[in-house]
């Protein structure tokens, strides 16, 4: 079970978009592989209407040109751009709505719901990655393992400015393009913020326990990510969804059924749409894909 949850934690990095991608401390260049970056795109299409599916991974190293070929020339011909969420312009209201979700309101301080021997670990575990536990204490667990997935990749070289959510919102500004969203940032920080506390706790000490292996997993999914393989990346986090069955259904699942039916109704309406969500909601079993498969609605992968 613990060598599963590293995966999801990697994993929820192309799951979720906005709220994983700010900086922990906002809370509390390479060009290697370059030529062979061409992610996966699917295109759902009916007379008058085409809808594009693309996969994002919401924090990248600088220099990975993945804007490019087919992904482009779908975004330019896209009428409207639709992400998981809309960031907040300034940064500390995304903050100030994850903190208040994330404080707990009955008062227990964060630490004391750990056994001994896992608080000393966690709080060894947050000072290695510069968060103060301190700062921590008055939340829920969910919010303190969330930072702890995002740190070491800030450490590793990872940026949010990178993301390409980042990139596709500034491209359609300039365009002059609608900019849409499939959730709120109250919706998405609310998936975490109701697990049970049991859950949660589970959550934090194996995302302490799994530090060590974050960079090799995560730099997998983004390689096959890279490389246009939803199949690899799919096979990475079969083993982290079977052994957290009740987070799998909440955190993707669930959300992949919703914005299949979105796709179903917004195909009533003429034009064309580039819908980007995190990669890992298109790949595997119960993808998006699949829950339009399931509603009457084929998908085609289109090319590079």
């Amino acid at each position: 079970m613990k060598r599963a949850f590293p995966r999801l934690l990697a994993a929820a990095l192309l799951l979720f978009g906005g709220m994983l991608a700010e900086p922990p401390q906002a809370l509390a260049r390479t060009k290697a592989r370059q030529a062979l970056v061409a992610p996966a795109l699917w295109e759902v299409k009916d007379a008058d209407t085409t809808v594009y599916l693309f996969g994002t991974v919401h924090v990248l190293k600088p220099g990975v040109d993945w804007f490019k070929g087919g992904i482009r020339r779908a975004f330019d011909q896209s009428d409207e751009l639709v992400l998981e969420i809309i960031e907040p312009e300034d940064p500390r209201e995304m903050a100030s709505i994850m903190g208040g979700a994330a404080v707990a309101r009955d008062g227990t301080a964060l630490s004391q719901r750990l056994e001994p021997s896992a608080r000393q670990k966690y709080q060894a575990a947050m000072a290695a990655n510069s968060l103060p536990w301190q700062a921590f204490e008055m939340f829920n667990p969910w919010m303190a393992g969330l930072a702890l997935s995002v740190a070491p990749l800030e450490k590793l070289g990872y940026k949010a400015d990178e993301g390409v959510e980042k990139g596709l919102s500034a491209a359609a500004r300039a365009a002059g393009k609608k900019i849409g969203a499939l959730e709120t940032p109250e919706q998405q920080i609310g998936y975490f913020a109701a697990l049970p506390m049991t859950q949660q706790v589970a959550f934090l000490n194996a995302t302490v326990d799994g530090l060590d292996d974050m960079e090799a997993q995560f730099a997998s999914l983004v390689r096959h990510w890279q490389d246009g393989e939803p199949e690899k990346l799919a096979e990475e986090m079969n083993a982290s969804l079977e052994a957290t069955p009740e987070l799998a259904d909440i955190l993707l699942f669930q959300r992949n059924a919703r914005w299949a039916e979105w796709i179903k109704a917004r195909m009533a309406q003429p034009g064309t749409v580039f819908i980007a969500v995190g990669a890992g909601h298109l790949a595997g079993r119960n993808s998006v894909q699949d829950q339009l498969k399931a509603l009457g609605i084929a998908t085609a992968r289109v090319g590079k």
